[in-house]
């Protein structure tokens, strides 16, 4: 063994410095020069690979693909500021409101269309825990099914397209994200769809934990239902439908279509009439912040890959991984354990630039397919994020929730749905055909 001691150490310190809350992308560069300069003294390291990095900035920078990072998140930005999404899920309410679980089903419905529309968890959580969250609380709702159904939906806009989850990953691992897109269509619908099953044998088994809505809080005239319904879900559905379908049917790159789905929801704003210079503003500085982040960490993350790279640490992590009892199968159980304790402390982003560079090789080496290795840390980070005592989206609710909706009711109504996901996980590690088949099919055709 040469110096892959130092390149092991390198992690643990990287990680330590993760554990006790300094930025991630400080962490990487800090830990980067650190290493660095004891590598020089070593003489383990030659400063003259510096050289590289402009050329790697560079080439990352030039890579069309990450564009639509911008556009998703600007797209994303406007529905929640504009209303859209508020209205969408008020109208969805009301048409469900007469069946047993019925407000828990528009959350379900609303929350995918949201993810297929912002790709961003955060702001799905916190739209649809100050909308529907009061009302179920209110109608006799159980706070655990309520804030349970709206994490675990909020949550799906980790995995369905266009989550940026998969246009980071798609640039970590080396696949296309159309084919990433594709590949989370079949899983995502089936969360959805288990999600939908679960609330509907509720309502069957207890009843009273998921109320009808009464008469008087979805008194509304037909016709004015019905104009809603046209106002509301008919328009960003077509958008949402339009922005994907282009992207599935080959019509156009993610990011082109993301730029038209980004004017697309302007105009939408701009016919609800709530189009105004203050919300271009504020959707702006959200992309800007969340693009910032993405770029800081991703260029620190690059720095410390060239360090990590020459101390020996990829070839060692990957010899060692691939080399571990049982082969493919127990690196992928590997790989799913690592990755979801890490999504219980970090966000995708970061993930997708720690251990993303290190499992590549090995999977290349073992020969997984890799638009389905990418479906399961989609899947498994959708775990990680709702998972007791630090998921995100429990953090999210947490500070939307009404007074009287307890915290330790959050977190335990987040385990039937970690369960159900836990099952959709493994429905995929064992059926393949569940990510690959749309993209074989739009391959052939």
């Amino acid at each position: 063994m040469g110096f892959e001691w130092l390149a092991l150490l390198m992690f643990v310190v990287f990680f330590m410095m993760i554990v006790i809350g300094y930025p991630v992308a400080f962490s990487f560069a800090a830990t980067s020069i650190i290493f660095m300069v004891i590598g020089v003294s070593f003489g383990a390291f030659d400063l003259n690979l510096l050289r590289l990095m402009p050329n790697r900035w560079f080439g990352t920078m030039s890579n069309f693909t990450l564009l639509a990072i911008i556009f998703f998140v600007f797209m994303g930005a406007v529905f929640e500021k504009s209303g859209l999404a508020e209205r969408l899920l008020t109208t969805v309410g009301i048409l469900m409101g007469p069946l047993r679980g019925g407000v828990a089903l528009a959350v379900i419905i609303v929350g995918t269309l949201l993810a297929a529309a912002t790709g961003v968890v955060a702001a799905t959580v916190i739209v649809m825990g100050l909308l529907s969250l009061p009302v179920m609380v209110r109608y006799g709702y159980d706070h655990k099914v309520a804030t349970g159904i709206i994490v675990a939906a909020g949550t799906m806009a980790q995995l369905l397209p266009p989550s940026l989850v998969l246009v980071v990953l798609s640039d970590q691992i080396g696949v296309g994200v159309g084919d990433l897109f594709l590949g989370a269509v079949i899983p995502g619908l089936m969360l959805s769809g288990f999600y939908v099953i679960y609330i509907f044998i509720l309502a069957w088994l207890q009843p009273e934990k998921v109320p009808a809505l009464p008469l008087e809080a979805r008194d509304i005239h037909g016709w004015e239902l019905g104009r809603q319904v046209l106002v509301s879900i008919v328009p960003p559905v077509i958008l949402i439908f339009a922005v994907l379908g282009s992207i599935f049917t080959g019509f156009a790159t993610p990011t082109e279509a993301g730029a038209v789905g980004a004017v697309g929801s302007m105009i939408l704003a701009w016919m609800n009439k709530n189009l105004t210079w203050k919300l271009v503003k504020e959707s702006a500085r959200s992309t800007v912040n969340i693009t910032s982040l993405v770029i800081m960490i991703l260029f620190a993350s690059t720095l410390f890959g060239l360090v990590f790279d020459n101390l020996g640490g990829k070839a060692y992590v990957t010899q060692l991984l691939t080399n571990l009892p049982g082969g493919f199968w127990t690196f992928i159980i590997v790989s799913n354990i690592i990755v979801f304790i890490m999504g219980m402390n970090l966000e995708f982003i970061e993930i997708s630039f720690i251990v993303m560079p290190l499992f590549v090789p090995a999977a290349a080496a073992l020969g997984v397919n890799m638009v389905w290795f990418g479906i399961m840390m989609g899947i498994n980070l959708n775990i990680a994020f709702i998972s007791p005592p630090v998921g995100f989206s429990l953090f999210y609710l947490q500070g939307v929730a009404p007074p009287e909706v307890k915290t330790s009711e959050i977190h335990q109504g987040a385990f039937p749905f970690m369960a159900i996901q836990s099952l959709a996980l493994i429905i995929v590690m064992l059926f393949p055909q569940t990510v690959l088949w749309l993209v074989n099919a739009a391959g052939s055709a």
